[in-house]
């Protein structure tokens, strides 16, 4: 109502009563004003955390240094072998995103990181060729390796006359093609339920455990086929007339025995010069007993333990690997191994482990489906010689 309007009503138009009025029209619109801005301010902030959570997520390292229980991918793999639910599949989708190419279709994992180091340390750890071959890790299907085993070809030239041309040495490639290794572990899903129970530890120790004898058993005489090739897989020839792609052998003059250390002293210096400071004898537990009651000439013992924990036996001074793969004494066997092994066999593996969890074939037990893909062949014929046990 106008001012002229309340005159003529004749309402009190005292400056007062027109201030309290104004006064609190102005409070009423302030009101409202202010819980608008509150309420934009809200929203705004809200939306800052969430900013916020996001960038502290993004910038997270993928995997902790440490053995750290309560990291994210942690607890959604531990989940994960536990229940295998779908919630731990989302949660490591989303909070290890280092991990994110390990969920497959069919609801696969790459391994733990600490519980893959786990088993590669006890596959190195092992008596197996692996402790002493070289170990490589490859991203494709196979691995190539390169290798000069011819000279190149020389000559002596005086001052003024003319230089002939000489032999070029030629280039082998040695292909070794990635093949599949699985172990099945399993446990009672009232066992994984088990809070105290350390799923991690328990899972790294099978796989290890079962690749682990798989493994010895290729690279030792594995014949390639869905399996790396073992060293004893290749043929095998005299030392006198050994030729590149045969393993040379020296025999110990007698059909499945050896009589004296002769035989083991002629091994050694059958492998050239440049192998034998890496040298190292691969041979079974009974082979072994045999070999250490061997004396030389002055009654001194061939074979001395090693004089600290965890170092190898040596055998005229040369390191002793134990591999029970390697075939015992017997007519024509080829029982004993001398060579650089780091140089003559190489083992190529992708770095990656996966497993598969599976509830419902084997209940109320959970299987683990565990795959790892690993090669291995000879890749230098000359770096490896055998001791075969008969008269030639």
């Amino acid at each position: 109502m106008t001012t002229q309007a309340k005159a003529r009503a004749g309402e009190d138009l005292s400056p007062v009563a027109e201030m309290k009025s104004a006064v609190a029209g102005f409070m009423s619109e302030f009101s409202v004003f202010r819980a608008e801005v509150y309420n934009r301010l809200q929203q705004q902030e809200e939306k800052m955390t969430m900013f916020e959570r996001k960038s502290i997520a993004l910038s997270r390292p993928h995997l902790a240094a440490g053995a750290d229980t309560h990291a994210p991918h942690r607890k959604a793999f531990d989940a994960y072998l536990r229940g295998g639910d779908d919630d731990a599949l989302r949660g490591l989708e989303l909070e290890g995103k280092a991990l994110n190419t390990a969920i497959a279709g069919e609801g696969g994992y790459l391994v733990d990181p600490q519980t893959a180091e786990t088993i590669r340390s006890v596959l190195t750890s092992t008596a197996s060729i692996r402790a002493v071959a070289n170990v490589v890790a490859v991203e494709a299907s196979s691995f190539d390796v390169l290798v000069d085993h011819t000279d190149v070809g020389h000559g002596w030239a005086t001052e003024t006359g003319s230089v002939a041309e000489t032999d070029t040495p030629a280039i082998d490639r040695i292909n070794i093609p990635l093949h599949e290794l699985s172990a099945l572990p399993k446990a009672s899903q009232r066992l994984l339920d088990d809070s105290a129970f350390d799923v991690e530890g328990w899972l790294a120790g099978r796989i290890a455990d079962k690749f682990a004898r798989a493994e010895a058993a290729a690279f030792v005489g594995g014949d390639g086929l869905d399996k790396p090739r073992g060293f004893l897989a290749h043929p095998s020839v005299d030392n006198d007339v050994w030729t590149w792609g045969n393993l040379g052998y020296v025999p110990t003059g007698a059909e499945g025995a050896i009589d004296g250390p002769d035989p083991i002293v002629d091994l050694v210096y059958a492998l050239g010069a440049q192998y034998r400071a890496n040298a190292t004898f691969v041979m079974n537990s009974k082979t072994a007993g045999t070999i250490r009651k061997m004396k030389d000439a002055d009654g001194r013992f061939l074979w001395s333990d090693g004089l600290a924990a965890g170092e190898p036996a040596r055998l005229m001074g040369y390191r002793v690997l134990i591999a029970e793969d390697m075939p015992d004494i017997a007519t024509g066997a080829n029982a004993i191994a001398f060579g650089d092994f780091r140089a003559g066999y190489t083992v190529a593996e992708r770095p990656d482990l996966r497993v598969l969890r599976d509830p419902y074939s084997a209940k109320p037990h959970v299987l683990f489906y565990a795959t790892k893909r690993v090669g291995g062949d000879v890749s230098d014929f000359k770096a490896i010689k055998l001791l075969k046990f008969a008269v030639s």
